[in-house]
Order: C-alpha cells, then structure tokens, then sequence
C-alpha cells in the first residue's frame, strides 16, 4: 500500500460547526484503530483543526484536552503539543488553524472557551490522527474515517 494521506489519515469532528455562545466540550476522538485487538494498534499523533467562520464579537480560548480513559481529562501537556493552540476573536473570520499532538493520551477532545461577552462563534473542530501503528486496510473509510 502507498503511504498517501488517503491511505494513513483519519478524520473525525470534535466539535460540530455551530454558532457557539458559551463553553463547549467536544466529543472524544478515540486514537485507537477501528477493530483493532491488539495494544498497539493506534495512531501515533493528531492534527487538530479549527476552521473558523463568522465571528460577531467576544474572544474564543481553543483548548486540546486528553484522557487515558475518556473520563479525567486534563490539559495536554505543552511538550506534546505542536504550533500555538488559538484564541480567535472577530479579525479572524473563515480561518484554519492547525495544532499538532504528539503524546501518549487514548483520547482527545478540543475545548472552546468564551468570554468577553460574546455573542456568536461559527466554528469547528477536527481531529485528524495520522502514523497509525498498523494499517488495517487499504482505504479507511466510512464510519471509521478521522479528521
């Protein structure tokens, strides 16, 4: 099998775009492989994506959050992260930003935190896990897909 981003990448939202008033929590992203039986079958790092779309006013903290077992969750430690996670404010209307985790935690989630008062957000979150230990098929696909 060729090693494309095709072949090696999965995608999956942790938060869904919505004009967001408040804090939000995402959805954990799971970094183990879909059907996988063994413990090392998973992804090695994440690219977390946020795409930003109309922000009206107020401030919106991004926050990269992981867990062992999809319950006590803590910040990610800043060794394991990479680029600068974003606070987005009304300047920054339809943006990409990319942060990249390269730590041991299972499970991650992306965490918005407004303030200042803000009024609405339209933003979005995704995982993208790539490096997978194991490939189990040639094309991951479907329900399995991440990012």
């Amino acid at each position: 099998m060729k090693r494309t981003v095709y072949n090696h990448v999965r995608a999956k939202a942790t938060l869904a775009i919505v004009a967001r008033t408040a804090t939000a929590n995402g959805t954990a992203v799971d970094r183990k492989l879909s059907g996988a039986s063994g413990t090392n079958e998973w992804f090695q790092s994440a690219t977390l994506l946020v795409h930003t779309g109309a922000i009206t006013d107020g401030t919106h903290a991004i926050t990269l959050e992981v867990s062992d077992n999809n319950s006590d969750w803590t910040a990610a430690d800043a060794s394991d992260v990479q680029g600068s996670l974003p606070s987005i404010g009304s300047s920054d209307d339809d943006k990409i930003y990319e942060v990249g985790y390269t730590g041991t935690k299972r499970y991650l989630r992306a965490v918005t935190t407004a303030s200042a008062p803000p009024r609405a957000a339209s933003t979005g979150r995704r995982s993208c896990s790539g490096s997978p230990t194991s490939f189990p098929s040639p094309h991951m696909r479907g329900p399995a897909w991440r990012c």
